[in-house]
């Protein structure tokens, strides 16, 4: 017998098989052709959450992470917590507990607003985005209300699907960025029921941008001008909430906001 004669009837084996399963594969969920599932996880996994804490509506706060409390616009800060402060307050009093504070999940005004619902003794929720400067969330954030989103898109859906109003404090890119996301939906109705949007800080936003020259060039109408209001104080912001929320109260469920089809005559 040689060397290439087999001395036993065994069959030849391969490699050892031992494959993962596909949804417990870290390398294929990091993978490019996974893109889908990580897409799709960012919204299912939020809406788990919300669904299991009763999270039924938000006021959503937008401002600058660079805002410091104790910097030239600390006052700014300092509304902001005062406002979430007055809307948790007023919400733990009502028979649903309906509204809860929403941020960006970070520092500056987002801080702010989370640390103003915890001040109250009220649940806050922080939707946080991973970005190359490090970006960690703020310490006032519910733990289980604190999201972590590599997408921005499915971060600002989720800044829209529950959200009953928006207020936005001073910021940059990225807070107008969010402000005229949800001015958009506003202004084409694509959600079936209105957001209230309020600008904190009239010097501000009045010198950032020039609403009155988009109506007198044709881009937009003058009746958009209608879509938000300036506010120049926490209790003046909370009067317009608390008005709107009460004109709009409804029975107590899942609110996300469903998007409208248009229907074309013909």
């Amino acid at each position: 017998m040689n060397d290439e004669q087999r001395v036993d009837d065994e069959p030849l084996k391969g490699p050892e098989c031992d494959p993962p399963l596909a949804y417990q594969d870290t390398e294929f969920l990091d993978s490019d052709d996974a893109r889908p599932i990580r897409i799709l996880a960012e919204y299912i996994r939020p809406l788990q959450a919300f669904q299991r804490q009763r999270v039924n509506d938000t006021v959503v706060f937008f401002g600058s992470a660079r805002l410091r409390e104790d910097g030239p616009l600390g006052r700014y800060y300092a509304d902001a917590r005062e406002l979430a402060r007055l809307l948790t307050e007023w919400s733990r009093t009502q028979p649903t507990n309906r509204l809860v504070v929403c941020s960006g999940g970070a520092g500056g005004i987002m801080e702010a607003a989370n640390r103003g619902a915890v001040d109250a003794g009220g649940p806050t929720i922080g939707l946080n985005i991973g970005l190359p400067h490090e970006q960690r969330p703020n310490p006032y954030v519910t733990g289980d209300l604190c999201f972590e989103f590599h997408y921005f898109f499915m971060r600002k859906l989720w800044f829209a699907h529950l959200a009953r109003a928006m207020v936005a404090f001073p910021g940059g890119f990225g807070t107008l960025d969010e402000l005229f996301e949800i001015l958009t939906l506003s202004q084409t109705h694509k959600l079936d029921r209105p957001i209230r949007i309020l600008l904190y800080g009239s010097e501000y936003w009045k010198q950032i941008i020039n609403f009155e020259a988009l109506v007198n060039n044709g881009m937009i109408s003058e009746q958009d001008l209608d879509l938000f209001q300036f506010v120049d104080s926490p209790q003046d912001a909370f009067i317009l909430l608390q008005r709107a929320f009460v004109m709009d109260a409804e029975p107590a469920k899942p609110s996300f906001a469903k998007s409208v089809t248009p229907r074309t005559s013909g």
